[in-house]
């Protein structure tokens, strides 16, 4: 876990973030018409968010929540994921261990979101002590320990190896953990919650099964 990051970025996951991210799929129906989705956003006393991550939203806790779908309300067929972290992972093979710092401007905006921190140098260990805390948030609201706990690799993002954790619902996945960022930087990481259909992916492999979990949680995240 001392694998050095430059820069971690987050803001605590509270057990309110965690209900109302599982509960967006049973939520009253909005459709994909803006007027209708910017109504419901103002009424949760969100907000639009283009900055972080695209077309994406900002909600009351600050976190940031994407849909593979205009609308995230009432959608029990959308995946989902709020973002309550963001890391510059130190790339080992760069000599000179500077990677890309013209990401540090990047990763301030998400610092000096409203109560968000950062730590700048850091080491996975930070990291997973923000994950340990989400996923305590988790595990208060649904009253249960993950079914699922492992050190992801390389192959689900860039960085640290750090834990990914997995729950289920009766009709969603519940995946928490590194996921890399797939905007227009690539290099950084998200920590985040995911909340997905169970159908994304076949049924959840074994414990021991890595590559098989590796595969089914990029099957149910990734759009």
């Amino acid at each position: 876990m001392q694998f050095p990051v430059h820069a971690l970025a987050h803001r605590p996951l509270t057990v309110g973030a965690v209900a109302e991210l599982v509960d967006l799929p049973a939520a009253s129906h909005v459709s994909d018409d803006f007027d209708a989705v910017d109504a419901e956003v103002q009424r949760r006393g969100w907000c639009w968010e283009d900055s972080l991550v695209c077309e994406s939203f900002r909600t009351a806790d600050q976190h940031v929540l994407c849909s593979e779908g205009a609308s995230p309300f009432g959608d029990p067929d959308a995946r989902t994921f709020l973002v309550f972290g963001e890391l510059y992972p130190v790339d080992p093979h760069d000599e000179r261990l500077a990677n890309e710092s013209w990401l540090y401007g990047l990763m301030d905006r998400w610092q000096e979101q409203p109560g968000w921190s950062g730590h700048r140098p850091c080491t996975g260990q930070d990291c997973e002590a923000v994950l340990t805390q989400a996923a305590q948030a988790v595990t208060e609201h649904l009253g249960a320990l993950p079914e699922r706990t492992f050190l992801s690799s390389a192959t689900v993002m860039t960085g640290p190896e750090l834990t990914h954790r997995i729950w289920r619902t009766p009709t969603h996945a519940l995946i928490l953990g590194p996921t890399a960022d797939n905007g227009p930087y690539g290099y950084l990481t998200h920590l985040q919650l995911s909340c997905t259909p169970l159908d994304c992916g076949p049924d959840l492999p074994s414990a021991d099964d890595e590559d098989g979990l590796v595969d089914w949680i990029n099957a149910h995240i990734d759009w």
